[in-house]
This record gives C-alpha cells, sequence and structure tokens, in this order.
C-alpha cells in the first residue's frame, strides 16, 4: 500500500477531545488517515511515495460544504441590492434559461474555486430543471467527478409556480410525480452509500415557497425508503415567515415537522429566524443545519443563532451557498464570516471561537451530511481528507495561534489537498483541471445564457 507521510507541520485534529499538536506528523496509507501524533512519523513505514515537509503548515480536516446552487455561477454580481424574494423574482427568469452545457460550466467554476481553496467535499442543491435541456444533474456529478472532489448532489425540485402563489414562473417547475420519479431515479442511478463514498444523492424540495406539500411529504417518503438524507431551506427571511403563516397557518418549523421534515437526517439551510421552540424541535429530533453567513448578509436575512444552536446540541455546518449570493464561492472565507457575524449577535464576543469556527468547517459539516465516521477528523481509519495551508508568508507568519491564523488572518493558501488520499491541489493549483480553461468556459456560457435570457 502506498503511503505519504506529512511531519513538522502543526496539526488541528478536530477530534472529539479537539487535539492539536504544535509539530506533529500525518500517515496517509491509500485512501486513509493510518497514524497522526506528536513530533515525526514513529519508525518508517513501508511502501512510502511521498515524505513531505511542512514545516509552517497546519494540517486541518478537509473543508466540507453543506449548501450551494452551483448554476448560480453564471449569474454573479446580478441583483446586488435586493431581499431574498426581490432577488429571487428578479433570478428566477435566467435561471430557467441554463442547459446541460451551462450547468457543467457553472459546476466546474464552483468546485474549483472551493477546492483551491480547502473543500474536499462539497454539497450542491440543484432545483432548476428546465423541460428539453439535458441532464442537468448528471452534468454536475460528471464536474466533480472530473475535479476528484467528494460530492452529495441533493436533488431538488419545484412544483408551485406563480400560477399557484410560489416565486418561480410556472415554466420553471415541475409536476409533483415527475419529481418525485426523476428524484428517485437519481438515488437508483448515482447514489453510493459505501464507506468510502465519492458520490451521494439527497432528495431536496426546494423550499416552502416553491414546492407543494404534497412534494415535501412525498418526498420525505422517498428518501426514507430509499435509506437517503433530506435537504430544503428553511426560515431564511421574515418574509418566508410571513408567508407560511398565511399558507399554512403555522412557522416553518411547525410546518416542516408537520410534513416529515424533522429528523437525524435532515439538515436545512440558514434557519435564520428561529424562536427558542424552533430551536428546540431541531435539537429534540437531531435535525441540522447549514450556516451560511456571506449569503445571509448579501440578501440581508439576518443573523442565525448559532451559538444558540450548538448550546443545544444542533448540528451546524457551513456552506457557501450559491454564488449570485455569494460571489466568492469559497468556503474557507465563511471560517472567518461565522465568527464575526456571530460577533455581531446577542453572544458578543462570546459567540464563537476560532476553533468552534473551524470545526464548523470540518466535522460540524460532515455530520449535517450525515458523514461524521467517515470524514471531519483527522483520525487513523477515516478517509483521507486533508489540507495543508501555508501559515508562514507575510500574512499569517506573527499569528502564533496557527488556528486563529486561518480562521482571522488573510485567506491561507493551500500547500497540498488530499481528497480520498489522492493529490488535489499543490501549491495553490489544481491538478485536476485546467483552471484557465474554466475561467473562459465559465464565461462563455454566462454570456450564453445572459444573450438568450434577453431573447437574443
Amino acid at each position: 500500500m502506498n503511503r505519504i507521510v506529512i511531519e513538522n507541520c502543526a496539526v488541528a485534529t478536530v477530534d472529539a477531545d479537539d487535539t492539536e499538536y504544535a509539530s506533529g506528523h500525518l500517515v496517509v496509507a491509500g485512501n486513509r488517515i493510518e497514524s497522526v501524533g506528536a513530533g515525526p512519523a514513529p519508525r518508517e513505514p513501508a511502501g512510502v511515495v511521498r515524505r513531505i515537509d511542512g514545516t509552517g503548515h497546519l494540517a486541518t480536516p478537509g473543508l466540507v460544504n453543506t449548501h450551494h446552487h452551483f448554476y448560480q455561477w453564471l449569474t454573479r454580481g446580478l441583483a446586488q441590492d435586493c431581499n431574498l424574494f426581490d432577488w429571487l423574482v428578479a433570478l428566477y427568469p435566467t435561471w430557467a434559461r441554463i442547459d446541460e452545457e451551462m450547468v457543467h460550466a457553472a459546476a466546474r467554476g464552483s468546485l474549483a474555486m472551493m477546492a483551491r481553496g480547502g473543500v474536499t467535499t462539497a454539497m450542491d442543491h440543484h432545483y432548476v430543471f428546465p423541460r428539453g435541456t439535458g441532464d442537468l444533474l448528471g452534468a454536475e456529478i460528471r464536474a466533480a467527478r472530473e475535479l476528484g472532489v467528494r460530492f452529495t448532489a441533493a436533488r431538488g425540485s419545484m412544483d408551485r409556480g406563480a400560477s399557484d402563489g410560489g416565486l418561480p414562473p410556472d415554466f420553471a417547475v415541475e409536476t409533483t410525480e415527475g419529481a418525485l420519479t426523476a428524484t428517485e431515479e437519481a438515488i437508483d442511478t448515482h447514489h453510493d452509500g459505501s464507506f468510502d463514498s465519492m458520490l451521494q444523492i439527497a432528495v431536496a424540495p426546494c423550499s416552502p415557497f416553491s414546492v407543494s406539500t404534497a412534494l415535501l411529504r412525498e418526498g420525505a417518503v422517498l428518501a426514507r425508503r430509499k435509506g437517503v438524507r433530506l435537504h430544503t431551506h428553511g426560515s431564511e427571511t421574515v418574509e418566508e415567515e410571513k408567508f407560511c403563516h398565511e399558507l399554512f397557518g403555522m412557522g416553518p418549523t411547525d410546518y416542516f415537522e408537520s410534513t416529515g421534515w424533522l429528523g437525524e437526517d435532515v439538515w436545512m439551510a440558514h434557519c435564520v429566524h428561529m424562536n427558542d421552540a424552533d430551536i428546540a424541535a431541531f435539537a429534540r429530533t437531531g435535525t441540522g443545519v447549514a450556516h451560511c453567513p456571506s449569503s445571509n448578509a448579501r440578501l440581508a436575512a439576518g443573523i442565525a443563532r448559532v451559538p444558540d444552536l450548538l448550546a443545544a446540541r444542533v448540528p451546524v455546518g457551513l456552506g457557501v451557498d450559491g454564488t449570485a449570493s455569494n460571489e466568492s464561492g469559497e468556503l474557507h472565507t465563511e471560517l472567518r464570516n461565522a465568527l464575526l457575524v456571530n460577533r455581531l449577535g446577542s453572544h458578543r464576543e462570546k459567540a464563537l471561537t476560532v476553533r468552534q469556527a473551524l470545526r464548523l468547517g470540518t466535522y460540524g459539516g460532515a455530520q449535517v451530511l450525515g458523514r461524521q465516521d467517515q470524514i471531519g477528523s483527522l483520525e487513523p481509519g477515516k478517509l483521507a481528507d486533508l489540507v495543508l495551508w501555508k501559515l508562514d508568508g507575510i500574512g499569517h507568519s506573527t499569528i502564533a495561534d496557527p488556528v486563529a491564523a486561518l480562521v482571522l488572518g488573510a485567506a491561507a493558501p493551500v500547500t497540498l489537498s488530499l481528497v480520498n488520499g489522492e493529490p488535489v491541489v499543490e501549491g495553490g493549483r489544481l491538478l485536476t483541471a485546467d483552471e484557465d480553461e474554466i475561467a473562459r468556459t465559465a464565461r462563455d456560457e454566462a454570456h450564453r445564457l445572459a444573450r438568450i435570457a434577453a431573447g437574443g
């Protein structure tokens, strides 16, 4: 078995005890972590194909993204001064013109940006399926395979168009039966539930204001029959709260519970506007949260109660969200933004520590995706998804605490990123794709989408 040895680096394992080593080592054997500890590797393992001097670096688990919309890579920088509902109304007519080539280019751009910044497990929630535009979910899956990133594809859906009181235009939604059939086909075709899995599928109707109650209920039944996870948007804005009360006579959390959408196999994006009873319901049922601080700020949604969620032992991970509401497309910057934004809330300087922020982006994300036994911390037997961050440059060299340097300092360069034991990034550049080609293709597809949306 081929082995990679990394030595002389600081190590933040993000295990249950938050074990750290000021100078430690990691040994990777095949696609698993074989050992991690203080000092150099204790002996010369057999089959070493590479030995890396990590002086000046911090090793962490690979970052885990828990919420995204890849297709939005083609519509960045638009609707700059809108709240969520106005932003959606402004962009849905453009998004409803996407096709397979566009989604593939957008997925490659989104994945490349995250991978360059230390993401080893990506997730995408794709819910726009215009008729006759090709295999959109397959385009994303193909892009993740090409870039070598572990991937959870949440097969989204919408069946509540504008004529039924929803936000998306009618031509952008599916029938309830069509959405459920396509979702089941995606699970049967693509889902791999094994320990080493590089691809999993989740059932993911879009949101309370774009799907019917029937789709939510039947989607939950489908997911549990197939043994896969459930994902949707929840409690993102005050407008959503008002919408749910007017249409269903209850708030979002109560509505989700009435449709079978609370449980250990469920995670929801945003969860900004939650009261104490909502948080207690999530804690009681083990429902997870994808916290998206930059997107929440971009759309003026508010500040999620992350300290209270964590105190209640609710699983919480971090999400980039779509790049039409977080144009940077990076997850490592969300570590910093999660800490800073939450310190603007009622808990102030006690809201989050730098180590809690790192946990959100690693183990917390793995827990939300149901993969905490396989990824999210640096422990023997877990999959070898890890990042070596360079912290001895001008942006970090005077910050003695390496975790604080990573979270609070400038975006740290990635010297090495391993996914399943294989190098994906070295020296800050992708090994698995041509970044310049990705940029050119995405630009061309963005221009083509704009022309089509304008009627050209």
